[in-house]
Order: C-alpha cells, then sequence, then structure tokens
C-alpha cells in the first residue's frame, strides 16, 4: 500500500509569538499551488477547529477523463487512514467486554500461526495493530498489491506463517498492512458481523456519515468518485481504478471531506459526537497512547524529539503541541488526516494523484499558522526536495537501462532456455518465466499486474518491466543456476529508491517447480 505512514520534517523555520491562521482564500491559494506544483489534477480540503468545521473545500477535477469538479462530497478511497476506524472497532469491543487489547489472536482466529511458534502463541489483539511483529517493512503486501490479485482473507492469514522476521517481536517498528487485515477478522469472529458491517453500522452510520462505505464497491453511489491518477510516461492520467478486495480493514474505507470532519470531530471530543457516545475516554486514551516508538534522528521543523505509533495513529510532538496523524495511499491517490489536540485542530487533505508532497506542503502550512510560524513556504520545500529525489532516482535507473542497451549491443549470448520455466514461492505462488516472440516475459499467476518483458542486464540477472507503466516498480530478477547452468531460483530487488515499499519483491525466494 502506498507510502502510508510517513512522517515528514522540513528543515528550518523560525516561530512567533502569535498564531495567525490561514483565512479560507489563503487556503484556497495553498492548494491551487500544490495541485500545480505536484501535478494532481483534484484534491479536497477540510479544516476543523474548536468543533467547528470553519475550511471544506474541493479544487480542480475528479477525473481527467471526465473533467468534472471535486466537490466536499467527492468520495476518495482514504487508504491507510481506515486503520484509525478499525482500532476504534476493537475498542468498541473492548468497551462491550467481548475482547481486550492484550488477548492472544489465536483465542479468536485458531489457524493464526506466524513463522515463529514463540510468537504466534504470544501475539495479541494490540500487536496486530501497532506494527512492531518483527515482520519486515511491507512484508506480504504482494497478496493485496498491485490491486489485481486473487489473494483471499483465508490466503492471506495462512499465508502469514511463511513470512520470516526481520527483528525480534516487539523491539522494532516497521510498517504492516497484513496484520490490520488479521485484525478486522478478530472483530468479525468477537462480534459475528463481518468488519465492513461492524465498521458501517457502529461507526459510520451513527455518525451520519452518509455517503462513506467500508470498500469502493459497497458504495450505493457512485457518481461523484475520483479517478486515481499517476505519471505514465512521463504524463499524468487516469489508471485503473483500486478497489481493495481484501484489505478493507488495513485500507477499504472510502469517504469524503464532508462525511470525514464528523470522525474528525469524534477523535478530538474523546469518542462523544453530539449526543452520542461511540467509545469510552479509556479506549480513546489507549488509541492516543504510544504503543511502539519510532526513531527521530532529526528535530525538523517543528522540534519533534519524540515519534511513536498508537492504536490507528501515528504520534509525536510538534512545537511543543502533541500531534495524532496518519497518512493513507492507494495506486493514484494519497491523503492524510492530522489533528493537533490541544488546539482542537484537525486537518484533512485527500488528493486523487500518489504524490505525497501536496497533502504535506498543505497540512503544513495550515499547521505554520496555528503555530505562528512565519515566512515558509511548503510548496516551494517539498517541490525542490521531491524534484530532487526525483533527479537521483532517474539517474540511477536510466543507468540500468544505459547499460541494458550496452548487453544489447554486445549481442551477449546467455541462453534464456536455461531459465525459461514456472517457479513458485511459498506465499506468493507461481510466476512464469517464458519467450514470446524472441522476448523474454515474466507472468504472476496471482497477481495479472506483475506481467512484464525481461532485458538482460548482467551476470545472471535481468530487469523486468512492467507492462503497466503507473507502476514505478521496475525490478530486478536474478536466477540462481545449478551445476548445469540451469535455473533453480529467483530472487528479486526494486531498481528505484522510490518504488512503493509495498512492492515488496524483496520478500520472495522463488524456486523452479519440477
Amino acid at each position: 500500500m502506498k507510502k502510508p505512514a510517513t512522517l515528514f520534517f522540513v528543515f528550518i523555520c523560525a516561530a512567533s509569538l502569535h498564531s495567525q491562521p490561514l483565512t479560507s482564500k489563503a487556503i484556497d491559494d495553498l492548494t491551487e499551488r500544490s495541485m500545480k506544483a505536484f501535478n494532481v489534477p483534484g484534491i479536497a480540503v477540510a479544516v476543523i477547529k474548536d468543533g467547528k468545521v470553519i475550511h471544506s473545500k474541493g479544487y480542480g477535477v475528479r477525473s481527467l477523463n471526465t473533467m468534472q469538479k471535486v466537490d466536499e462530497n467527492t468520495l476518495f478511497g482514504i487508504a491507510s487512514n481506515s486503520k484509525a476506524f478499525t482500532a476504534a472497532t476493537l475498542g468498541i469491543l473492548v468497551d462491550e467486554g467481548k475482547i481486550n487489547w492484550d488477548d492472544k489472536v489465536r483465542d479468536y482466529i485458531p489457524e493464526f500461526k506466524l513463522y515463529s511458534p514463540f510468537v504466534t502463541e504470544e501475539f495479541t489483539i494490540r500487536d496486530l495493530i501497532t506494527h512492531r511483529s518483527g515482520l519486515g517493512l511491507g512484508a506480504g503486501d504482494l497478496m493485496f498489491f498491485p490491486d489485481s490479485s486473487d489473494f483471499t482473507l483465508k490466503d492471506v492469514i495462512y499465508n502469514l506463517r511463511f513470512l520470516k522476521s526481520v527483528s525480534s517481536f516487539r523491539t522494532k517498528y516497521d510498517y504492516d498492512n497484513n496484520l490490520y487485515i488479521v485484525a478486522g477478522e478478530v472483530v468479525a469472529r468477537a462480534s459475528g458481523m463481518s468488519w465492513n458491517d461492524f465498521v458501517e453500522q457502529r461507526i459510520i452510520q451513527p455518525l451520519g456519515m452518509a455517503k462513506t462505505a467500508a470498500s469502493f464497491d459497497r458504495l450505493k453511489d457512485k457518481s461523484n468518485v475520483i479517478d486515481g491518477h499517476a505519471p505514465v510516461n512521463g504524463k499524468v492520467q487516469v489508471i485503473a481504478r483500486s478497489t481493495v478486495k481484501v484489505a478493507h480493514s488495513a485500507g477499504g474505507i472510502n469517504s469524503s471531506i464532508a462525511d470525514l470532519c464528523k470522525w474528525v470531530t469524534l477523535q478530538l471530543n474523546h469518542g462523544k459526537y453530539g449526543d452520542k457516545k461511540l467509545f469510552s475516554e479509556k479506549v480513546h486514551e489507549e488509541m492516543w497512547a504510544p504503543q511502539t516508538i519510532i526513531p527521530v534522528r532529526n528535530p525538523g521543523a517543528y522540534n519533534t524529539h519524540f515519534a511513536a505509533y498508537g492504536l490507528g495513529f501515528f504520534i509525536s510532538d510538534v512545537m511543543g503541541y502533541k500531534q495524532v496523524t496518519h497518512t493513507g495511499g492507494l495506486e493514484g491517490m494519497v491523503t492524510q488526516i492530522t489533528m493537533i489536540p490541544e488546539l482542537n485542530l484537525g486537518i484533512i487533505v485527500l488528493t486523487n494523484q500518489q504524490e505525497g508532497g501536496a497533502f504535506a506542503s498543505i497540512t503544513n502550512q495550515i499547521k505554520d499558522g496555528y503555530f505562528g510560524i512565519k515566512g515558509t513556504d511548503r510548496v516551494k520545500e517539498y517541490s525542490e526536495g521531491r524534484n530532487k529525489s526525483f533527479a537521483n532516482a532517474k539517474h540511477l535507473t536510466d543507468s540500468i537501462w544505459n547499460e541494458i542497451e550496452v548487453a544489447k549491443k554486445l549481442q551477449n549470448k546467455f541462453d534464456v532456455k536455461t531459465i525459461t520455466g514456472t517457479y513458485t514461492d511459498v506465499w506468493f505462488g507461481d510466476v512464469t518465466v517464458s519467450e514470446k516472440n524472441s522476448k523474454l516475459w515474466f507472468t504472476s499467476k496471482r497477481s495479472p499486474k506483475l506481467t512484464g518483458e525481461m532485458y538482460y542486464f548482467k551476470g545472471n540477472t535481468f530487469v523486468v518491466k512492467w507492462k503497466d507503466r503507473s507502476m514505478d516498480a521496475d525490478a530486478f530478477v536474478n536466477f540462481s543456476l545449478n551445476e548445469e547452468g540451469k535455473g533453480t531460483g529467483i530472487t528479486m530487488r526494486a531498481i528505484s529508491p522510490l518504488t512503493d515499499f509495498s512492492y515488496d519483491f524483496h520478500d520472495l525466494a522463488f524456486k523452479r517447480k519440477q
């Protein structure tokens, strides 16, 4: 799932003594500049202050195909911002005495199994939603990302046993999506209804989030939804819709800023919305309490010294205030929700292009006004940083493709027949390497988007260029050979440093099928 959990720190600012919040006109100008700088077709922005929605507006277009305008009711996939909803569903069950945060997962899902027997037996509900499992960043995400795979919930739960740890249990933060899928199943088994039904009936409907649904497929009205966009061969365009088939509790909710203002108001009111009490103060405090420490290497623009993951939220100190936030990303869209509880402030930014600089620049410029930080231009800072990162990544990937062209000119004699065949990974399943019209192709059986032409690089290594060019995820494919020179296995690694971590090729270990 796309860049769900980045804390954005920018260098150099000065604080004044009095805050000067941005006017709605200033937010309009800021958003328009951000859209242009980061090439985002459509954005929706909301600000909630002291229990009132003081800004709620759409900008640009829902889709470059239809050119229909974004408004406050336009629906976006909020991706990993769904995780806080999942934490809240568990919190409701805690309030009702149906579960405890530290109950063992196997008490509810007996078939749940991780690579280590000890970790399996000790794993709690709290562990599912705090990113401290010992699994690596994005481990197993290829079971649902990119959006085309046929893995079921049963498959995800079963395959977790094959993913090896990269750190000791409960010692290190590494963002995980699949365990949030399991958390949704805990909700289902403890409540007797699916996570989809539970989150809609116990949170979304009581808040009056009338247009919101637990997944794209469950939306009752799709007349005002965005299309996802991404650069394809250097030009931003509409890409295939990401619907998230199995990972709803990790990133499936579709909503608008009008509806999400109610969710943020609930959070800032400690579980209360109007005369409704959805979860207790005790549950609220637990959700906003540090659970897993995240190292902070530089205090950055907001003098941040401490960061952690709570239950469905990132928590940090910014300019002496507590910040509660989360980001979310799917193919073609990224989002951010930010709250500063002591200022009774909430900021929501939803976008329809997979470009995090847009929501970061808008959110942080609005924050600057409330913190009294003057003289900053977050759009300029982020766009300059983005352009530098893109240039570095392009230099690296261009050098790889230049080497491939050299290999072509030298007419390398690598006999591709020695590596064609079917290879299987214990959790990802089968891929085939085959010759078609004198070209070598990589094809995944269970994730059809992972299909592309292969090019010889050097040694036993090829590069696969995915047919879907919206995926910035071309990868090295390294073959292991036996003493007769025949391919026996495959390992993979993304080429670009900007490739989303959910393309977890590095966790694959293919063996040739006999």
